[in-house]
């Protein structure tokens, strides 16, 4: 494989069957378990409206999840590359999903809300602008499509 070419695996197990497998609609049951060598098991389900159990990770929190990690880890390469000390970051993350006649559905907007702690108040200006540039390099952000919106704050 390629230096610049990177792939991942996990396996996806359905563990709803309830004894009659897909026989009607509400028979069934959408749990699931997402795996990876060396790693904890995720609990998945669908999303409470769509008869998921809400006590599990359903796949539209994951994909927020996975923009808001992206752009997080993005985000403190950019600053340590720029000599900014980040010394906490939190994101209050939301996203709209919307559904279609025909029952499909996508994501329409993911806003970002990046809560940034940085140890020298007179780089806060720096610290804000680096947002942008960490969107370019966040490689799930650059592989939806659909606006991934940045609103953050940076104190010290």
């Amino acid at each position: 494989m390629a230096l610049n070419q990177h792939s991942y695996d996990i396996t996806v197990s359905w563990t709803g069957n309830r004894g009659t497998g897909t026989s009607g609609y509400r028979d069934y049951g959408r749990d699931h378990e997402v795996t990876a060598a060396g790693r904890p098991t995720l609990a998945g389900s669908a999303d409470p409206t769509f008869h998921g159990d809400k006590d599990r990770w359903n796949p539209e929190q994951l994909l927020l999840t996975a923009l808001a990690q992206c752009h997080m880890l993005s985000y403190l390469h950019v600053a340590v590359n720029n000599g900014i000390v980040v010394t906490s970051y939190q994101d209050n993350a939301s996203g709209t999903m919307v559904l279609n006649p025909d029952g499909s559905g996508q994501f329409s907007s993911v806003t970002l809300k990046p809560q940034v702690v940085i140890a020298d108040a007179s780089q806060q200006e720096l610290a804000n602008r680096l947002h942008a540039e960490a969107a370019q390099k966040c490689f799930i952000a650059r592989s939806v499509n659909f606006p991934v919106q940045h609103q953050p704050e940076v104190t010290s």
